[in-house]
């Protein structure tokens, strides 16, 4: 009886150690599973995660332009220049107008600004005018302002009530959205959505404005 009693106990203390054996292994389990998952990403992981907004502008001006609004004059909207001077798209008749609305928090707008700037180079000896709106509030204001001045030679213009978009006729569908108006003031084409400005269709509907013109 005493062999018994005695075994009793040992049985008793490997069984409770086997589980608390088990139970150290599902925890370092756990563990490893929780820290694999927080764990900081490496160099690799960043760059397969980078923003899409670092990626190049492909779409060609040429096949995006719409002329849903060929010929009809854009609203006599007041948005203002950088020196709070009130302007109106009136304000550009005799010139090619470029008339891109935009906005700090849409990526695909300042994707395609860098565009927008080399075309503005690019006709800067030519009757053409690249016009950037911004529709930040003002909250927002220093840093749109910012961001146009690493885009020379674009100059700043905001439309702090961000009513433009929806004053054009037909309105706007999306950010951005850009018009192309003849030295007439008279509405040539449209895109919504970015688009490479720097390219040759870009090229080829502009110069085919100064051309008719």
């Amino acid at each position: 009886m005493n062999d018994q009693s005695a075994a009793k106990p040992r049985g008793g203390v490997l069984t409770w150690a086997l589980w608390g054996a088990a139970a150290i292994g599902v925890a370092a389990v756990v563990y490893i599973t929780v820290q694999s998952t927080a764990k900081p990403p490496t160099k690799t992981e960043v760059a397969t995660s980078a923003p899409v907004a670092t990626a190049p502008v492909t779409h060609d001006v040429a096949r995006k332009l719409e002329h849903g609004a060929d010929g009809v004059a854009p609203p006599p909207y007041v948005f203002f220049d950088g020196q709070g001077k009130k302007v109106t798209p009136a304000a550009f008749k005799g010139k090619i107008v470029v008339l891109n609305i935009w906005a700090t928090w849409c990526a695909p707008c300042k994707l395609e600004m860098p565009t927008l700037a080399k075309l503005a180079k690019a006709y800067a000896d030519k009757p053409v005018a690249v016009v950037a709106v911004s529709i930040d509030k003002a909250d927002a204001l220093a840093q749109a302002k910012a961001f146009i001045a690493a885009n020379a030679p674009l100059g700043f213009y905001n439309d702090p009530e961000a009513k433009l978009p929806w004053a054009l006729k037909p309105a706007a569908n999306g950010m951005p959205t850009t018009i192309i108006l003849g030295k007439d003031g008279l509405e040539r084409g449209r895109i919504s959505g970015e688009a490479d400005w720097a390219g040759p269709g870009a090229k080829a509907v502009i110069d085919k404005l100064l051309a008719a013109s």
